[in-house]
């Protein structure tokens, strides 16, 4: 069995929980993930002061699609954070992923603020999805009151909150329920 992948971008101002949490609980599930951001260097600060060296920078040579522009791995992960959602936006580029990533059939997960690029990419429309609470105004339609939803191949969660089982249902669509329960269990959760 193949090993789940995850590309994870991040923005300086990014929420840590709703990017650290669903980072461990796929690691521990046995997943690869590898940090990237939009950002000039590696160590960059999340929302609450706390500074992450992610793995790689997302440049033209990106590790996120082949050279034929193919999605490079199983899933693309956007955390939410609201500066750091909003330099995802003014970038553009998390938005070209996240349709590619759909058009191609890979999962594409976001959480809290993430799904505003979803919407921007064009991937909400006649999907239901959540988010955080904050923006029912600008993300009105399909909008879901549960932690999590699933539709098709995109994931949407509400916010720090919702981080571990946001992780915890990547674990499942990815690596199976034993997988997720036994995750789940180890942890406590």
């Amino acid at each position: 069995m193949k090993t789940p992948s995850v590309f994870c971008l991040l923005a300086s101002g990014f929420e840590e929980i709703e990017a650290l949490v669903p980072v461990d609980v796929l690691r521990r599930a046995g997943g690869t993930v590898v940090l990237a951001t939009v950002e000039k260097e590696l160590e960059i600060r999340g929302c609450n002061g706390i500074s992450v060296v992610v793995d790689t920078l997302l440049s033209e040579t990106a590790p996120a699609l082949s050279r034929e522009g193919k999605p490079q791995f199983d899933v693309l992960m956007i955390p939410g954070g609201r500066e750091g959602i909003s330099r995802l936006r003014e970038d553009g580029r998390a938005q070209q992923l996240a349709a590619t990533y759909e058009k191609e059939g890979s999962w594409v997960a976001a959480i809290c603020a993430g799904p505003i690029i979803l919407s921007d990419a064009g991937l909400l429309a006649h999907r239901r999805f959540t988010a955080h609470f904050s923006l029912s105004g600008e993300l009105p339609y399909s909008f879901a009151t549960e932690r999590v939803v699933v539709d098709e191949r995109i994931v949407t969660s509400q916010g720090a909150g919702t981080a571990l089982d946001f992780g915890l249902t990547l674990v499942r669509l990815l690596m199976g329920h034993q997988r997720m329960e036994e995750i789940s269990h180890s942890i406590m959760a």
